[in-house]
């Protein structure tokens, strides 16, 4: 997956990465010709007295020192550039999968792992790439080419090279060997540590109010010692690398003067030789060095590669149509033919043959006991996710064979938990339609009824709203979401359970300026509370996901069971 995913994303830097590899191989060459050199002045030079000849080699050994500097600093910048280039184009591909997901994919990667991979596993693989552009490129030319140069200055020492290096591949393969499976441990970890400190933030006031607050420190210190023990044990085994490497290059370093203090004192070896084989000896085990470096990132990037590739290669469940309707033959009208919804490996579906028509002007509403599909009924109009069988229709298209952003500009949707937008009232109720004036957007407050706290904030329009409107209070958001949905002005209004947090004169108030506002739209409105619902032009009733129920008011209370007994349980509640 590793290799499939730096292939795709690294194809449109090939330009960029041609010029890494040849300015990499240029300084590495110049810093395998400076040992040479260095030997020469030794042998010819300061053996001999020539003091111009050791000036001259000198003055090119400076030369040649500055040319690799210059072409390493620019291999850097270039290989920098592209890696930080590969991280964008991949956190842009997950995030543009991620968007496209329904809210069953969502679901099954869960929202704390895919904020992980989008952002953690993607630096895993990008400081793969920049380490591999700055540092591995030039290490196999270095070894190789120091392997050439080592043997030119003397064959006989030879098999010292073929003795270490492969003792030190050997020992580092087996402990990368080791690591692979700690670092799938630890990015398993650090998902499971996201979520429970996502949870608990997300919950803060629940902890607090049941005074949890040591429990959830106990759940958040365990996730935390888990990660810990983790990142310990694969820090454990890397700790290892460098010290092998080390050992290595000074064993053989000493053996190279050891043998080769034996070739000299018989003349098969010169001083300068053995010198420049040393520098040749360290160079490879250098090399050797970075890739042992390079080779413990590869682990880790290599588990982030799959998890990067797992949401890459998810495909939504709500596919974009290859060629989508644009224009539709009708306005403001939705229609449920037949129409189920069923999670994948579920025992039963969600929603059972779902069939009714809300055609413009007409207020449909939607009421059940928790769990009968209400939410998932009304999720299928603006395709957060797709029905499994039958079909839903907008303006007498299907939604399935609909252009998205046609679809998306029928609709005004106020879900269930109304979410607000880090920034300002103003920006959020432009969410709905970024051109919206303000004098739009005060209109949709007062038939929302939130003008009058709008007013009363310091900034108005342009009051600050933290993210997810924390800053406001629960009745507040949800006025704020459906003057959201308001502004859209759009043909067909979705209303998920959207007054529960309203007391009863301002749920009446605000249904009472919704109407004139509604007119000529299409209405579904899922409540919990028959005072909301009851001056529906139709109800329907649902029970285990199936219609049993479907009429006005004073109809069903004649002919359902299950709708008189919501009202009979409400009657009771209101009476107590």
């Amino acid at each position: 997956m590793l290799i499939r995913l730096l292939r795709s994303h690294l194809r449109p830097y090939r330009r960029q990465l041609l010029w890494v590899v040849v300015l990499q191989a240029l300084q590495a060459t110049a810093g395998l010709y400076l040992p040479r050199l260095n030997a020469r002045i030794i042998d010819q030079g300061v053996a001999t007295g020539d003091t111009g000849y050791i000036w001259r080699t000198g003055g090119i050994m400076l030369a040649a020192t500055l040319a690799q500097i210059s072409l390493s600093i620019v291999a850097v910048y270039i290989g920098s550039k592209v890696a930080m280039a590969f991280g964008r184009d991949v956190r842009k591909d997950l995030f543009d999968r991620v968007t496209d997901f329904s809210a069953r994919e969502v679901a099954t990667l869960g929202a704390p792992s895919l904020i992980t991979r989008i952002t953690n596993d993607v630096q895993q693989v990008q400081m793969l790439v920049q380490m591999g552009l700055t540092m591995l490129i030039a290490a196999p030319i270095t070894a190789v080419g120091g392997i050439i140069m080592a043997l030119r200055e003397d064959v006989g020492l030879s098999w010292l090279l073929f003795v270490s290096i492969p003792v030190l591949l050997l020992i580092v393969g087996n402990i990368i060997r080791q690591m692979v499976p700690e670092f799938q441990r630890m990015q398993d970890r650090i998902d499971n540590l996201n979520r429970v400190l996502r949870e608990q933030i997300t919950g803060m006031r629940v902890v607090r109010a049941f005074v949890r607050e040591p429990n959830e420190a106990v759940r958040f210190a365990a996730a935390n010692d888990d990660v810990t023990e983790s990142a310990l044990r694969s820090g454990r085994l890397m700790s290892f690398m460098f010290p092998t490497a080390v050992v290595m290059t000074n064993v053989a370093s000493v053996a190279v003067v050891w043998f080769g203090s034996n070739r000299i004192s018989t003349g098969d070896m010169q001083v300068g030789a053995m010198v420049a084989y040393i520098s040749y000896l360290v160079q490879i085990l250098m090399s050797v060095m970075m890739a042992t470096f390079i080779g413990s990132l590869w682990p880790r990037a290599s588990v982030s590669a799959d998890r990067i590739e797992e949401v890459l290669d998810t495909a939504s469940s709500v596919v974009v149509p290859e060629q989508p309707v644009t224009s539709t033959p009708l306005h403001a009208t939705v229609q449920f033919v037949g129409a189920s919804f069923g999670y994948p490996g579920a025992e039963s579906d969600v929603l059972h043959d779902i069939t009714f028509t809300c055609l413009p002007g007409q207020t449909t509403a939607i009421i059940g006991s928790t769990g009968s599909g209400k939410t998932t009924l009304l999720g299928l109009v603006p395709r957060l996710f797709d029905a499994t069988s039958g079909a839903v229709l907008v303006n007498g298209v299907d939604v399935r064979d609909l252009d998205p952003v046609v679809l998306g500009e029928s609709i005004g949707l106020v879900p269930q938990k109304p979410y607000l937008f880090s920034g300002t009232v103003a920006s959020n109720l432009r969410y709905g339609r970024p051109d919206a004036t303000d004098e739009e957007m005060w209109h949709a407050l007062e038939v929302a009824q939130a003008a009058d706290f709008v007013r009363a904030m310091p900034g108005g329009l342009e009051t600050p709203i933290v993210q997810g409107g924390s800053n406001v209070s629960g009745g507040q958001r949800q006025r704020l979401a459906i003057a959201r949905a308001l502004v859209r002005r759009p043909q067909i209004y979705l209303f998920d359970d959207s007054f529960s947090a309203l007391d009863v004169a301002t749920d009446a108030r605000l249904r009472a300026a919704l109407k004139p506002e509604t007119k000529d739209a299409a209405v579904l409105l899922v409540g919990q509370r028959v005072a909301t619902i009851s001056q529906a032009d139709q109800i329907l009733v649902l029970e285990d996901g199936r219609l049993v129920g479907v009429g006005t008011h004073t109809q069903l209370m004649a002919s359902c069971p299950t709708y008189l007994e919501i009202v009979e349980s409400q009657l009771q509640v209101d009476a107590a």
